[in-house]
């Protein structure tokens, strides 16, 4: 159709009833407008209320796990004590008679079961906090709580066995007739670096094996790898000068474990260089480990 012998352009039907058409809505938007989405902010000091208001049943898990762990065993808690100190006695001959490991005065036992005691609490909460989520499926799908606090369970579970393993350490210093150095203060700051690394990685795994099942499988491995991996039956010394410091920044149990032994069995302070650097690897697993386990805890339960 002309008008004023010009050609008028063609409208298309469809656009005029979309665009011209009163009382009519635009399209849909490709997703929610951004002030509507969710955005979750995690507050330290609202974390802190929330883990500490979960106290008691922090408490209940734990004992709950301890009572099942122990369950009609003959020896009961001594079993705590029986895996470090049968690998303690391995070590003695592999590597103090074959390997002659330096410990620099100190008896190879005592140098060795240091170590033992850090590691096993480490491969103790590894391996059950890893399963802590998905073992309790039916209770945290059901119960309000911070999720965290399953993991947070089984270290605290952990703590127990370490506590009495460090009560046969102490045997062991009488049966050497050694003294813990003055130096055991040291201790303190050391724990903490300790638990802040273990409840950091005990976050990743037990949502990762929640979205992975194949993560439980390689927990065996990781545990047998890792305690040769780890400076438990050798000092941190046998480790290339040059690369301590990345090996710290990766396993701050090398740091924590020398540590001890300084303060313990030396008399001396740990080294500054690697507790720092180990305290701040530490800080990030804990806090990376953490921001990760709260973005996908929403999707546990679609997962699970």
């Amino acid at each position: 159709m002309s008008v004023g012998g010009q050609r008028a352009p063609l409208v298309d039907e469809r656009d005029s009833q979309t665009t011209q058409a009163p009382g009519r809505r635009p399209p849909a938007a490709d997703g929610p407008p951004p002030e509507l989405i969710f955005k979750r902010r995690l507050r330290p000091a609202q974390v802190a209320r929330e883990l500490w208001g979960a106290r008691e049943l922090v408490r209940a898990l734990a004992e709950r796990d301890l009572r099942a762990r122990y369950k009609q065993a003959v020896l009961g808690f001594a079993w705590a004590v029986l895996t470090p100190l049968a690998l303690c006695a391995i070590f003695t001959l592999v590597f103090r008679r074959a390997v002659h490991v330096d410990t620099e005065g100190a008896a190879y036992p005592l140098f060795a079961y240091v170590g033992l005691v850090v590691w096993q609490f480490f491969s103790n909460t590894m391996n059950q906090g890893a399963l802590s989520l998905a073992n309790n499926l039916s209770l945290l799908n059901k119960v309000y709580c911070p999720r965290e606090v399953f993991p947070l369970a089984t270290m605290l579970v952990a703590a127990v066995d370490m506590l009495i393993g460090t009560a046969v350490l102490g045997l062991l210093f009488l049966i050497f007739w050694t003294a813990p150095a003055a130096t055991f203060l040291w201790v303190v700051p050391l724990l903490g670096i300790q638990f802040a690394f273990t409840y950091g990685i005990a976050l990743v795994l037990s949502v990762a094996v929640v979205y992975l099942r194949d993560v439980r499988h390689l927990l065996p491995i990781i545990t047998q790898m890792g305690v040769f991996a780890t400076p438990v039956a050798y000092p941190l010394a046998q480790i290339p000068e040059r690369l301590q410091e990345v090996y710290v920044g990766v396993n701050p149990l090398g740091a924590v474990i020398e540590g001890y032994r300084d303060a313990l069995l030396y008399g001396h302070a740990p080294d500054t260089a690697m507790t720092v650097i180990a305290a701040v690897s530490s800080v990030v697993f804990l806090v990376g480990g953490y921001l990760l386990f709260k973005k996908l805890e929403t999707g546990i339960a679609d997962v699970a």
